[in-house]
């Protein structure tokens, strides 16, 4: 009961001290959408040839008539009763795009995240423990490709090979392929989905357009998480409890899975959060190569037709996000090592 309620009152500072960042993304992005070259006016009217009434029956429509900073109250004010503004690309509401689009960006990014570190810190550790080794440098190797290598070249690569080459890999055109039924939707995640619809098929046909975009997401991250926890285990190796554990006859396998990975995890929690947040709102490329219908390719298509309300509901999407995980990277310290506070 103590653990919950110190969990819960650092959760409330966390969340009152973000506010003010929060408040900041919203102004910022807010006025760098009106400095950007285009105006939604003209892009949405009938064309370039386009009267000039029709472009200010628009700009009035749309509130672009008003000066900035009317234009920045009400926007705040909408804001601040959850709306996000309407889509002048789809017609719907932001903040229904953004709920209908963000299951399928999270699926793909869990996905190559949870991939990257099942092999991310074997690697990691395996380096560590055979330091300067042929293993550890084929390990830093490889660490150094997946930060080299675009993620759009890799992912072009893994088309040509499997679905081009080898055609073990469906159509790589969006989630779930066009001859499978697509189950109800409870989550938004079409794995988690087809599992309670009980609908095996679709749960295959939903994993096979998975392993390319998320093998694509998961080859960029690998590098940044296998080098941390490389270094973190070669920091947590050298120290003197170890050294004593040994001294006192305990077994190598348990000295290294028991007291020294969970010292080492500290670091890896910490990069494992940015990670995820970066991938989140980095994996454009991936979603544009594999016709994914996520957030950031909504927000791409947007920003390309000048619209605003789509990219300022993303960006404010992606802090909130950014101040979840670091909430949840919190409470992950504290439960990976004691020595943390929690309340």
């Amino acid at each position: 009961m103590v653990l919950l309620r110190g969990i819960g009152k650092r959760v409330g500072l966390r969340l009152l001290a973000a506010l003010p960042a929060l408040f900041g993304v919203v102004v910022l992005t807010f006025l760098l959408m009106r400095v950007l070259p285009g105006d939604p006016a003209v892009f949405f009217a009938s064309g370039p040839n386009a009267g000039q009434e029709e472009i200010e029956m628009i700009r009035r429509e749309l509130g672009l008539d008003q000066p900035i900073p009317v234009q920045l109250l009400r926007y705040l004010g909408d804001v601040g009763h959850g709306n996000l503004g309407r889509s002048l690309t789809t017609g719907q509401p932001v903040l229904a795009d953004l709920r209908n689009r963000l299951p399928a960006s999270l699926e793909l990014t869990f996905t190559a995240l949870l991939l990257a570190l099942s092999f991310a810190i074997p690697l990691g550790i395996l380096a560590a423990l055979a330091q300067n080794s042929p293993l550890d440098h084929g390990v830093r190797l490889l660490c150094t490709l997946g930060v080299c290598v675009p993620t759009f070249v890799s992912g072009l690569l893994l088309i040509y090979a499997f679905y081009f080459l080898l055609g073990w890999a469906p159509d790589p055109t969006g989630r779930i392929d066009i001859f499978a039924s697509q189950p109800p939707t409870v989550t938004g995640f079409l794995l988690v989905d087809s599992l309670i619809a009980g609908d095996l098929e679709a749960f295959g046909a939903a994993a096979g357009q998975l392993v390319l975009p998320a093998c694509t997401m998961a080859l960029f991250v690998l590098a940044p998480l296998a080098r941390m926890t490389r270094a973190s285990m070669l920091a947590v190796l050298s120290s003197d409890f170890i050294r004593t554990g040994e001294a006192l006859g305990l077994s190598r396998k348990r000295v290294v899975l028991i007291y020294a990975l969970r010292n080492a995890l500290l670091p890896v929690i910490t990069i494992m959060g940015i990670v995820f947040s970066t991938m989140l709102g980095a994996n454009v490329l991936v979603e544009k190569v594999f016709s994914w219908p996520g957030v950031a390719s909504y927000a791409l298509d947007a920003l390309l037709a000048s619209d605003y309300a789509p990219v300022q509901g993303f960006v404010l999407l992606m802090a909130l996000i950014f101040v979840a995980v670091n909430l949840t990277v919190d409470v992950l310290y504290g439960l990976a090592d004691p020595r943390v506070s929690i309340g």
